[in-house]
């Protein structure tokens, strides 16, 4: 059944002992309901087992169908509107981290909301309309955010660590923050998104997707963007002064049309 679960879904086997066996380090407890799914396609847990435990292991056995499944449930079991959304802003402090944390809200219109410390972790924010939100100081790490609206959204502190924003719409966005520092999209994943125009100023891209992103007219200095993959993204217009693209892949990138052609040797390639 390893061996099947390898083939089927491109994940990459672990090493193997002198029998062939796979060699598999990960937390037995989360194990079992990716055994049950494999054996009959549902997902069944006991009330102690963290669901989002489930879903990171789903992620690195790369069953995105588990993962799907998981959260059509909680779309059933929790509906939520806007209007619940707003209740729950307007009934909690303003400092305080609310816990959203794996909640299902795919498709919602939260745009011009002040949605500041949510965490939004594991939560499924696909196809949101985000529009002029102001998310800072949210985390967002791994949280699905494929197709949403975030337009003139301001990210400030923004923990977005392997997020999926692919094919996402982040135009004229406000990824800086001068006191707490900037967005942090480590490892994210930005295929195809749409960041043009926007302020990110010291943004963490390290080792993110950028392929064939449009980031046309974006401010980038100091961003580190070292062995991020910028494979036919477009950069044509943006300040890279002191940005770091130490081991990026560039290929096909345009980054005709800088702003200061002296920007170019000041970008860190090597």
């Amino acid at each position: 059944m390893i061996a099947r679960m390898f083939a089927q879904d491109q994940m990459n086997p672990s090493e193997r002992d002198a029998q062939g066996a796979y060699l598999i380090d990960r937390n037995g407890q989360y194990f079992q309901p990716i055994l049950d799914y494999l054996r009959h396609g549902q997902i069944i847990c006991d009330q102690h087992v963290n669901l989002l435990g489930i879903i990171e292991e789903a992620r690195y056995y790369g069953l995105e169908g588990l993962i799907q499944l998981i959260h059509n449930n909680q779309k059933e079991d929790v509906m939520l509107t806007r209007l619940d959304v707003m209740r729950i802003l307007v009934s909690s402090p303003h400092m305080s981290e609310l816990r959203f944390q794996g909640v299902y809200l795919a498709g919602m219109d939260l745009s011009n909301l002040d949605l500041t410390n949510i965490n939004f972790k594991f939560a499924c924010l696909a196809n949101c309309n985000l529009t002029n939100a102001n998310l800072s100081h949210c985390l967002l790490e791994r949280a699905d955010l494929r197709h949403a609206i975030l337009d003139g959204a301001k990210l400030g502190s923004v923990l977005a660590m392997c997020a999926d924003l692919e094919n996402a719409s982040l135009r004229n966005c406000d990824f800086t923050d001068p006191v707490h520092g900037s967005c942090n999209l480590e490892s994210a994943n930005l295929k195809g998104a749409t960041i043009e125009g926007s302020a990110m100023d010291g943004v963490n891209l390290r080792v993110a997707n950028l392929k064939f992103t449009n980031m046309r007219n974006c401010t980038l200095i100091d961003a580190n963007m070292a062995g991020a993959n910028l494979e036919g993204s477009d950069l044509s217009g943006s300040n890279l002064k002191g940005a770091n693209l130490r081991g990026a892949n560039l290929k096909d990138a345009q980054l005709e049309l800088m702003m200061a052609p002296i920007h170019l040797t000041q970008i860190d390639i090597y």
